[in-house]
């Protein structure tokens, strides 16, 4: 599994998320509690995103490691 190009696309998609809440900062016209909800469903989708990468890492780092153990038997 090629995990430097699945870091890649998802520091893409971090960027774009970033863009996003940016852009919802600096709205004036919302007060605090409207632009904390606002950024709340990014703060929770770049959680998710970051899970998703160590689940993926890790699933990649036991595969080697199994196949190591194959191929000393």
């Amino acid at each position: 599994m090629n995990i430097k190009f699945i870091e890649e696309k998802f520091e893409e998609i971090y960027k774009e998320l970033e863009k996003d809440v940016m852009k919802i900062l600096n709205d004036q016209s919302m007060d605090r509690k409207e632009t904390n909800l606002r950024v709340k469903p990014y703060s929770a989708t770049k959680q998710i995103l970051r899970n998703a990468l160590d689940s993926i890492k890790l699933a990649n780092k036991i595969a080697k490691e199994n196949i190591e153990k194959e191929n000393y038997k």
